[in-house]
């Protein structure tokens, strides 16, 4: 039978409690199939090294490696989707380069599916990070902006405006509509407070809220953000996007590059009339793991022999 290792947190290996639902859906599959299955500490600096001695097909929790016995996973935005890619996760999946063609998929499928995706999400007022379920009054038709950590890594190495950029260049715009920028709450760094303080005391439009992300969609004539999840929240939404950094869900929004492009790619996400249920459906139905699945395993040995990897029987 073929060989697995996955590559996964220190905490993981210390505590095997600590192990994703979909990691043990996965392992004890494919070790009930006669698989064999490793676990190993991933190391960037380490990892194509590993891969290199070793004949085994490599899993690698939150990666970006790549090599033809190698598939990158990681949660795909909301659960219970995951990327399983052999580029990256998310903002680095190879989805980035796939086609989008919202004619050849299946209305009535696709309808279905988001409705599904509506309920856990929107209906139910839940995103990936905790939200205040008070409501808040949001104006209407405002311009929905919402900030992520510069700290994080992933966010510097994909962005093509810096929170200040991107709300420069809104400010600079006349447009009279409210500016509701709702701040990501692991941004602990005082200085984004301060500079929003600053701002929102220069311009009467600008409100900075720690409203529930639903609630303010809700209520958005259009959704502005880096390349955060709550993209694609929006998208549940009917919220028109515009996006200020890289990612894999662009097909379906507008990506702004440089401050003077704001005004007019903003102006075109509202005009446009986007396919969210077809994109939606196809970017999470298609592209990726649904680990509530009870195929999940074959499905992840199909995405494997997708690769070349000859699985042995």
């Amino acid at each position: 039978m073929s060989g697995f290792t996955f590559h996964l947190p220190g905490s993981v290996l210390r505590d095997r409690a600590e192990m994703k639902p979909y990691y043990v859906k996965l392992t004890e599959g494919l070790a009930a199939r006669g698989h064999t299955v490793g676990l190993a500490l991933h190391n960037r600096e380490t990892l194509l090294a590993e891969v290199a001695a070793s004949t085994n097909f490599h899993i690698v929790d939150h990666g970006a490696a790549r090599h033809p016995r190698v598939l990158n996973t990681g949660i795909a935005y909301v659960y219970p989707f995951w990327n399983l890619d052999p580029w990256g996760i998310r903002a680095l999946s190879s989805i980035a380069e796939k086609p989008f063609d919202p004619s050849s998929i299946d209305k009535e499928q696709a309808i279905a599916f988001t409705n599904r995706l509506r309920k856990r999400w929107v209906i139910a007022r839940k995103s990936r990070y905790e939200q205040p379920m008070q409501r808040v009054e949001v104006p209407a038709d405002c311009i929905a902006v919402f900030l992520q950590s510069e700290g994080h890594r992933d966010v510097m190495e994909t962005c093509h405006l810096d929170l200040r950029q991107l709300l420069k260049s809104l400010m600079a715009r006349a447009d009279p509509r409210a500016i509701i920028v709702k701040p990501h709450p692991r941004d602990h760094d005082p200085t984004t407070r301060r500079f929003l303080n600053r701002i929102a005391g220069r311009d009467a439009r600008i409100r900075i809220v720690d409203a529930n992300i639903h609630d303010i969609l809700a209520k958005a004539a259009v959704c502005v953000t880096i390349n955060s999840a709550v993209g694609i929240e929006a998208m549940m939404q009917g919220v028109p996007v515009v996006l200020c950094g890289k990612t894999d869900f662009h097909h379906c929004a507008v990506t702004v590059k440089t401050p003077a492009e704001m005004e007019a790619g903003l102006n075109r996400a509202i005009a446009t009339p986007w396919p969210h249920d077809a994109f939606l459906y196809w970017y999470f139905g298609m592209n990726c793991m649904n680990a509530g699945k009870e195929t999940l395993v074959d499905d992840f040995l199909d995405r494997v022999a997708g690769t070349g990897f000859a699985l042995s029987p």
